[in-house]
């Protein structure tokens, strides 16, 4: 599985204006609907059940939340860039300003582990975290994304 794989060019969102992670939260469940035909209710409530368990906030302004849904045809990501970054519980108390939200079918334990894995590994690479952050057009921010992995180690 690469990001690719998960990851549409329409569920790349440079987000302004938000200020909380429940407005956050709402975006992305909204563009989430949209793109997989679940109910946007059902996906914002999976996401702020499982960020209640504990902040999907990593560190370094980074978060990658994360829910189960019943029905979803697989493994889908949406990326979210914000203009000002937001409180969001962090690990190390830091705002927020580039998240990784994914959504898995009921039951999709390894390949949703695998998902996690593959997009916590590329957030760990800091020239793409920073290329990231300079960046505020999505089609450009989803070509950085879903470049093959050995791309972003090259050079």
């Amino acid at each position: 599985m690469e990001l690719a794989d998960i990851l549409a060019e329409r569920a790349v969102l440079c987000c302004t204006g938000v200020e909380t992670k429940r407005q956050l939260f709402e975006q992305l469940a909204e563009r989430a609907a949209e793109l997989t035909g679940s109910p946007q209710a059902e996906i914002l409530s999976a996401i702020v059940s499982r960020e209640d368990l504990g902040s999907t906030g990593l560190g370094n302004g980074i978060a990658i939340p994360h829910g189960k849904i019943a029905g979803l045809g697989g493994v889908t990501a949406l990326f979210a860039r914000l203009d000002q970054p937001i409180d969001f519980d962090s690990l190390d108390d830091q705002p927020v300003d580039l998240v990784v939200m994914l959504l898995a079918p009921t039951g999709a334990g390894a390949d949703h582990l695998k998902a996690l894995s593959i997009v916590a590994r590329l957030l760990r690479t800091e020239s793409v975290v920073d290329e990231l952050r300079r960046m505020d057009d999505s089609a450009r921010i989803h070509a950085l994304l879903t470049a093959p992995i050995a791309t972003h180690y090259a050079a």
